[in-house]
């Protein structure tokens, strides 16, 4: 038996304890540990057998990639070399072993990524919620898959005074370039889904924002940005294959942490002078790392805006005109009506 086929055996005793440090964003769901993707994503796309036949193997529905706990680690940790990988298994396996079962622990200081994460954890998916409702009234049919989006019928909030109440609200995952979940953004909605809820502030951040974002896919040397979850869900709609993030606001998407893969990056810019500094700015940071920077504008507000006002077809057709030309097929961008024509 070669080493590295005794080391996948050898983790696959240890499977769930795998997932648990590797993935730990994860949950387990039966015999299955369930999580977006092999950099530890919240999402259910990916998958891991924890129990019966085949422990170990792990598959990924969204991108079809599968293969052992070995190969798993390995393109967690972005090792390309066998060596490394066995290495870095070794250490694991003569690492204690937190315990599998539920234990207590103190509570994470409020505003903390602790909190975040327990928030996001408490939440649930989608599908058949208010949340989705709203977003179905912002233009977006297709959210269900979104793992790292979800929802909360009883999220706390000041009230404007000292006191609390409660309401649901979509939670968006905020994580760091390493995939861990750093923050929450909390959006409060209205009880109908039509909108926002009616007070001051019903966008309201949790945990560590700075340089980090609401993202959707990975990114490796193509990367979309932009400031809202809305904004970036109505590019999603006409570019669903680009990896892409919410940066949550002007000033958090100027400060966004790049990836070192990156080679361009496409800034979705918001129509106000808070908009357009900050890709400004962003567009300057990226120039300087030999990142090529392209802005997609929109005709009105913001791309949400413009989705709702012209129709999908038309906003494929407008940011098509804007794309790299290799993006255009890279991404599978057809055609469409242009505005006015």
């Amino acid at each position: 038996m070669s080493a590295a086929s005794e080391m996948a055996q050898r983790l696959a005793r240890e499977a769930e304890a795998v997932c648990r440090h590797y993935l730990p964003l994860g949950r387990r769901q039966g015999r299955y540990w369930r999580v977006g993707d092999v950099h530890g994503t919240p999402g259910e796309s990916l998958y891991v057998r924890l129990q019966g036949g085949a422990v170990g193997r792990w598959a990924d529905a969204a991108t079809g990639e599968h293969g052992d706990l070995l190969d798993l680690i390995g393109l967690n940790r972005g090792l390309d070399r066998l060596a490394a990988v066995l290495d870095e298994a070794r250490v694991f396996l003569g690492s204690p072993r937190a315990p599998t079962e539920p234990r207590w622990e103190p509570p994470a200081p409020v505003g903390s990524p602790g909190a975040a994460r327990c928030l996001f954890a408490r939440s649930r998916p989608l599908a058949g919620t208010l949340a989705e409702a709203y977003l179905r009234n912002r233009g977006f049919t297709n959210v269900r898959t979104l793992g790292c989006l979800r929802f909360q019928p009883r999220c706390w909030y000041r009230d404007g005074g000292d006191g609390l109440a409660r309401g649901p609200a979509l939670i968006a995952a905020v994580t760091g370039l390493d995939g861990g979940l750093t923050g929450v953004q909390r959006t409060w909605l209205d009880p109908s889904g039509g909108g926002k809820a009616a007070m001051s502030s019903p966008r309201r951040a949790l945990g560590y924002l700075l340089g980090n974002g609401v993202r959707f896919g990975v990114a490796r040397d193509v990367l979309a940005a932009g400031e809202g979850v809305e904004t970036m869900l109505a590019l999603r709609t006409a570019l669903p294959a680009l990896p892409m993030v919410a940066a949550l606001s002007a000033g958090h998407l100027a400060a966004l942490c790049l990836p070192p893969t990156l080679r361009r990056l496409y800034v979705a810019r918001d129509n106000d002078a808070a908009g357009r500094r900050a890709v400004e700015r962003l567009g300057r940071r990226a120039e300087a790392l030999g990142i090529e920077a392209l802005v997609l504008a929109p005709v009105l507000g913001d791309l949400n805006d413009d989705l709702l006002a012209f129709g999908q077809a038309a906003l494929r057709a407008h940011l098509r005109a804007q794309l790299a030309p290799e993006d255009v097929a890279r991404f599978r961008m057809g055609g469409g009506r242009r505005w006015g024509a």
